[in-house]
């Protein structure tokens, strides 16, 4: 997938989303539920027993804690970055 096109399909919230977790310095107002809704909608999102969740982005499977509303914190925020980079979605810098 390529970065012209990736997230040709996100609703414009999803983008401005994307662009805060993407955006260099790291961006300290991401909320989960935020970026919940962007993975729901770029991959496929599933809830284990235990309250985490299962998602799966471009070939790649991540476990995340459910943190409900409050803000991504600086290593949530890079680990979602990798995880969208690797499946397409970003710049490369």
């Amino acid at each position: 997938m390529s970065d012209e096109n990736a997230d040709t399909h996100l609703s414009p919230h999803h983008r401005d989303t994307l662009e805060k977790i993407l955006s260099h310095p790291v961006s300290h107002n991401v909320e989960w539920s935020s970026a919940r809704k962007l993975l729901e909608a770029a991959g496929e999102v599933t809830v284990r027993h235990d309250g985490k969740m299962v998602v799966t982005l471009g070939g790649e499977t991540e476990v995340f804690e459910d943190f409900g509303r409050k803000d991504l914190d600086t290593q949530q925020i890079v680990d979602l970055r990798r995880m969208l980079h690797a499946a397409g979605y970003g710049r490369t810098d």
